[in-house]
């Protein structure tokens, strides 16, 4: 399986990764602030369409490197965002629209289970070209970190992480 996300149709990103599971392990780290927390980033989220949600992102508290290089200079202290959930199916499906600067934008994760493990699939729509570029990396290096995490291993540093995958996904998109 690659792990790089592919464009699968204009605006649209996808990313396949196999997790360790069980899948409701999986599902809590998707949906439990504190757990999404050492991955991505924590926030409230009402399980329920139409329920809001929020993103508070601190790239410093995800593994070992704290300060991000200076073209995220303004992220340093954090960054949140908000938006509203649109389909939940525990513990397999759960869909959000995300408020961004461009506009919103929709998130999908599925899970299914793969024997003992979990086929976590991420589609993202709605996405210009700039904003497809930023979160290409961007979701690339968060699930490096929840691999990580869930394996029980010391989570890859996200900055250097994020800075090798910019480079690739401009010469790949």
């Amino acid at each position: 399986m690659n792990d790089y996300g592919v464009v699968t149709e204009a605006g649209s990103i996808r990313f396949e990764r196999v997790l360790p599971g069980p899948i409701e392990r999986v599902w809590s780290y998707l949906t439990e602030s504190e757990k999404r927390a050492t991955w991505l980033a924590p926030g409230e989220m009402e399980l329920r369409p139409g329920g809001r949600m929020e993103l508070n992102f601190h790239h410093a508290d995800l593994s070992s490197e704290k300060e991000p290089p200076a073209k995220y200079e303004k992220m340093k202290d954090g960054v949140s965002t908000t938006g509203r959930i649109v389909r939940v199916e525990k513990p397999r499906l759960l869909v959000f629209m995300w408020a961004g600067d461009e506009g919103e934008t929709e998130v999908a994760f599925e899970l299914t289970p793969r024997g003992k493990d979990v086929l976590l699939v991420l589609t993202h729509r709605l996405l210009d070209r700039a904003t497809m570029l930023g979160v290409l990396p961007g979701w690339h290096a968060h699930f490096a970190i929840l691999e990580d995490r869930l394996a029980g291993a010391e989570p890859r540093p996200f900055w250097t992480t994020h800075g090798v995958l910019e480079k690739e996904y401009a010469a790949r998109v």
